[in-house]
């Protein structure tokens, strides 16, 4: 009994299938049908791309067991002239037509719409179609088994119609013939100038064409069209179809829907460019910027830069730029007095900043965005560059929103400083910008940088003495280089320290200033200096300079060992001959002191604070 009651339920369900039609379809309403798909997953994601195009596009399976699409419902006079009018415009192909609503059943589009089945009229459906009879199962005997021991009260064998009647295959309407070569010529030359013009557009947009918005259909389209119709798997005639040329601009159409393609005015910057609306919302203003961030989780990101001011500010500006952990360190630059271009590229992240000094105003632009939108941004980023320009003779208001400061802690919301897991202070000892630093500045590090820009390589390192020779890349013309004093310090000399005490966060030394306790260390090393100096972890291999400026060592990092805590204004130095000997044994020459007398504070200061550099290291 239990499976008859599965029969059951197929014969129900098969007759409420049958009896299911389109909601509402009668004389007074009329669909325009533009496409037809063999299967529900390509027909829900091509009426999901004219979803984003037009209002009204609906879906329904047919009796044929195609699923069409189509727009509606009209009175039947609106369906003939919205027909006419989007052919007429190329925004639904050219073979679409004022569809037999008989031949509609479930609506699967919009998501929701099906209906119930008790609300569609049982008359609506021939009774042809209805199935007459439900025969039962047949029972087959398990694997094995003789027939002889199949059990009694198995369903007896149905009886098979003497003829088993042939099921017609479904009949499909036939699509309009394709155009000869010579009708696709003569229907392409009743294009306008506009026409084209978006036929170009479709192709540029498809990556299919790279020239001049025209119209002119010369070589470089011709043989786009033949690009777009091998990929398309058509004939390659180089003359697009009606119907190609539909589906061009319809599939075009549909993306800039979907990414939400428009023009954005932003009056406040005096910014005007094309923007992914689909993609990024507007966030805040954060003078000199303008943020819009990513939207829905599409893990884009636009931000526009809209200030006064003149070269050196645009120079300031890109350099600040290349500070966000947002814009990867690799990809090319390129600054010029009135421009600046920055790309980057990483596994996680692709950027393109733009900015352009015109009339004392520094207006551009930043995009970002994650791998999942690949293959989409570059056609985005190409439409944000061709579009952009700046509005009238102001720029953001620095008073508006939230100013950013110099420090560039928290430009952007969401755009971090890049930042090294540990900085560490040095200072130059030759003309090319060869730096001398603690060893500990150095250990695990993938890049280091000097100053938060060059890069340098460790020319040696003695982790016994705890220092570390770093030269740059490429030669560098550093302000002030140290000079070596040669005679040893006195007990109780004033003595002063410049470096980076407070890491990358200050984009400046500064200078602390004590006296030398003693000329060894707490044990009586020789190498050493104590010092009676409060320092900073980010002082680490920074000069340790006298009254004359002269260079007397080197300041080490502070080591607690056997559980003792120092006290804070205890530090130690390497002694400066002992610095001057292990460069010398390495093939460098420190520059000897030729300065007498002690320097007024103020130029101690300026003088140290020229020779010493932020060395970074970076993972």
């Amino acid at each position: 009994m239990r499976r008859a009651g599965v029969w059951v339920c197929v014969a129900v369900a098969v007759v409420i299938g049958a009896l299911v039609t389109v909601r509402g379809a009668s004389a007074q309403e009329a669909w325009v049908q533009i496409e037809a798909q063999p299967s529900l997953r390509a027909a829900e994601e091509r009426v999901r791309a004219y979803s984003d195009v037009f209002p009204d596009v609906a879906g329904f399976m047919m009796d044929t067991g195609w699923y069409a699409i189509a727009l509606g419902p009209f009175p039947p006079e609106e369906a003939e002239r919205q027909l006419r009018l989007l052919r007429g415009e190329r925004m639904i192909p050219a073979d679409s037509y004022l569809a037999d609503t008989s031949r509609f059943r479930q609506q699967f589009w919009p998501v929701g719409a099906m209906a119930a089945p008790e609300e569609f009229p049982a008359t609506d459906m021939p009774q042809s179609a209805l199935p007459e009879a439900i025969a039962p199962p047949v029972v087959l005997p398990e694997p094995g088994l003789p027939e002889s021991v199949l059990p009694e009260t198995a369903l007896p064998e149905p009886a098979l119609p003497e003829t088993v009647p042939e099921v017609a295959a479904p009949v499909l309407p036939e699509p309009e013939p394709e155009e000869t070569l010579q009708q696709a010529r003569a229907s392409e030359a009743a294009l306008s100038l506009d026409e084209r013009k978006l036929l170009q557009t479709a192709l540029q947009w498809q990556g299919f064409y790279n020239a001049a918005i025209d119209g002119a259909f010369g070589a470089g389209t011709r043989a786009s069209m033949e690009a777009w119709q091998a990929a398309m798997a058509q004939d390659q005639t180089g003359v697009l179809t009606s119907r190609q040329r539909a589906r061009l601009i319809a599939d075009y159409r549909a993306d800039l829907a979907a990414l939400g393609l428009e023009t954005v005015t932003d009056a406040e910057a005096g910014i005007e460019l094309i923007l992914p609306t689909a993609l990024v919302e507007f966030s805040r203003y954060e003078p000199p910027f303008v943020q819009y961030t990513e939207k829905d989780g599409s893990g884009v990101q636009v931000i526009l830069i809209s200030q006064q001011g003149d070269a050196a500010t645009l120079a300031g500006l890109y350099e600040l730029l290349q500070t966000l952990e947002a814009i990867p360190l690799e990809g090319p630059r390129s600054l010029g007095r009135a421009a600046f271009t920055i790309e980057g590229t990483s596994a996680a992240r692709q950027s393109y900043g733009q900015a352009e000094l015109r009339g004392g105003l520094i207006k551009g632009f930043i995009v970002t965005w994650t791998p999942a939108q690949a293959e989409r941004m570059p056609r985005v980023l190409e439409a944000m560059k061709a579009s952009f320009r700046g509005l009238g003779e102001r720029a953001l208001d620095a008073s508006l929103g939230v100013p950013s400061t110099e420090s560039g802690a928290a430009l952007m919301a969401g755009l971090e400083v890049r930042r090294p897991k540990l900085a560490r202070s040095g200072f130059y000892i030759d003309a090319g910008g060869t730096v001398v630093t603690t060893a500990e500045a150095v250990q695990g590090c993938s890049r280091i940088t000097l100053d938060g820009g060059p890069e340098a390589r460790v020319a040696f390192v003695d982790a016994a003495a705890g220092v570390a020779v770093l030269v740059p890349a490429q030669r560098l013309a550093p302000p002030a280089v140290a000079e070596f004093r040669s005679a040893p310090l006195r007990a109780g000399a004033e003595v002063a320290v410049a470096g980076f005490a407070y890491a990358d966060v200050l984009q400046s030394p500064v200078m602390t200033f004590g006296t030398l306790a003693e000329a060894q260390g707490l044990n009586g090393e020789p190498g050493l200096a104590r010092l009676a100096l409060s320092a900073l972890p980010g002082d680490g291999g920074g000069p340790l300079v006298d009254a004359s400026g002269a260079v007397a060592g080197m300041l080490l990092p502070r080591k607690q060992t056997d559980g003792r805590v120092l006290p804070a204004d205890v530090s130690f130095a390497l002694n400066g001959g002992v610095l001057a000997t292990l460069l010398a044994e390495n093939g460098f020459t420190p520059a000897p002191s030729t300065g007498t007398g002690a320097m007024a504070a103020e130029d101690l200061t300026v003088h140290s604070l020229k020779m010493t550099v932020l060395v970074g290291c970076w993972e």
